[in-house]
């Protein structure tokens, strides 16, 4: 069994930032992309930024330049830095994985249970 834990949510003021983490734990065998998709009331939930094993990332253009993803993957976590945070940034910010267990033969795909991020304008 995998479970992602995020933390990091809360209110911000409109330009401030905030720091999102995830780890993942349970019968790990290995990680593959990690990464952070959000959901405000009423829209789809979308892509905000992932990011490999090996370090490669992809940022929602929305984003680019603001946020920055980043992984430990000797603590099986990832985070996710937000600067200049707008009051449009406000959703749910789920966090995701793919990872392959001890007892699985191949990759599932995991989520955590999200986090609210709000910014006041």
């Amino acid at each position: 069994q995998v479970q992602l834990v995020e933390s990091g949510g809360g209110l911000v003021q409109a330009g401030g930032s905030l720091r999102l983490s995830c780890a993942a734990s349970g019968s790990i065998f290995s990680i593959n992309t990690m990464g952070w998709y959000r959901q405000a009331p009423g829209k789809k939930r979308e892509l905000v930024a992932t990011i490999t094993s090996g370090g490669t990332t992809d940022y929602a253009d929305s984003v680019k330049g603001r946020f920055t993803v980043s992984r430990d993957n000797a603590k099986n976590t990832v985070y996710l830095q937000m600067n200049s945070l707008k009051p449009e940034d406000t959703a749910v910010y789920y966090c995701n994985a793919r990872i392959k267990t001890a007892q699985a033969a191949y990759m599932g795909n995991y989520w955590g249970q999200g986090t609210q991020v709000t910014v006041s304008s």
